[in-house]
């Protein structure tokens, strides 16, 4: 490959969203089952190729197949029908390209686009750096923002804060990578 292709594959690579994860092998035939990230879950198949993000890389796939089974799908791989070969790609996240991704509404927001924001929250009269979103978690009631401490927050503590706009998330901006929080910095 010259380095211009890898450059170019690279790039491509970098502009990825994980929207699932394929857990376990599924039958005798090299099918798969998976886990949707995507709202609503069957969406996950509106979107190809899919990249899967194994140990030795980057690899498209094309699916030819796939179900509903349970609460998560099973799927099979264009090419793939062997079920040893099949294992290889148990616990690897499936990603598609960010521009496949829907326009979302003004104040609406993918989680990827949150992960890696700076937190700051303005309570009490006071300003304090709390960290940076690593990721979210899915719960009944609303989502989760998990936040961590970085070199730049007022300390190393890793803080919940949920997922409410108007009430604890004051302000999103994607530009300046900072999103605004009104939470107590001592929970």
């Amino acid at each position: 490959m010259t380095d211009k292709a890898q450059l170019a594959s690279k790039k491509q690579r970098s502009n990825l969203v994980n929207v699932g994860r394929i857990t376990t092998v599924f039958g005798v035939k090299g099918w798969l089952k998976l886990h949707s990230n995507t709202e609503p879950p069957e969406a996950i198949f509106d979107y190809a190729p899919w990249w899967l993000k194994t140990k030795h890389g980057v690899k498209e796939v094309e699916i030819d197949a796939g179900r509903p089974h349970g609460n998560a799908f099973v799927v099979h791989i264009k090419g793939l029908d062997d079920r040893d070969l099949a294992r290889e790609y148990c616990q690897v996240d499936i990603a598609v390209e960010r521009d496949q991704m829907p326009e979302l509404e003004e104040g609406e927001f993918y989680w990827h686009q949150l992960e890696g924001l700076n937190v700051i929250s303005e309570y009490d009269g006071q300003t304090f750096r709390l960290g940076q979103v690593q990721r979210l978690l899915e719960t009944g009631a609303n989502d989760v923002l998990v936040i961590k401490g970085n070199a730049d927050s007022m300390d190393q503590n890793e803080r919940l804060v949920p997922y409410v706009p108007g009430q604890f998330i004051k302000s999103i901006d994607l530009d300046a990578g900072e999103m605004i929080v009104e939470w107590d910095p001592e929970f």
